[in-house]
């Protein structure tokens, strides 16, 4: 994944479209693509901010984590309760969709595990 450009690169050419210069001029200047001198002026106008956004990580499991009570409390009731079963559960009394996948990392991050059971008294 590619490095943000750096403050100084996009205050000059904020700068530069607030002097007079057009976006794509400003991007030939300062050897920038267009888009990323449009999104720049764009964000500065809107909130006055030059600075990258974060890159990477994770963006979107704060959705699952406004459902941990309810899923905790399942789990405590039932055992044994599938990731389907608690998507299921998810959909039908929240109205939220999860995938069983973002439901297992989900409980990955709060350590919860569940351990088969190896078959017993099994003979040869």
């Amino acid at each position: 994944m590619a490095k943000p450009l750096s403050e100084d690169l996009r205050i000059r050419v904020v700068r530069a479209v607030d002097g007079g210069m057009s976006r794509r001029a400003a991007a030939e200047r300062f050897g920038v693509s267009v888009s990323s001198a449009i999104r720049f002026v764009r964000e500065w106008h809107e909130s006055g901010a030059t600075r990258a956004k974060r890159v990477g990580g994770d963006q979107r499991s704060q959705r699952i984590e406004e459902h941990h009570e309810t899923i905790m409390n399942a789990i405590e009731a039932k055992p044994d309760m599938t990731l389907v079963e608690i998507a299921e559960m998810l959909e039908t009394e929240r109205g939220a969709s999860f995938a069983p996948s973002s439901i297992w990392r989900f409980l990955d991050r709060h350590g919860m595990t569940f351990k088969k059971k190896r078959a017993r008294g099994r003979t040869g």
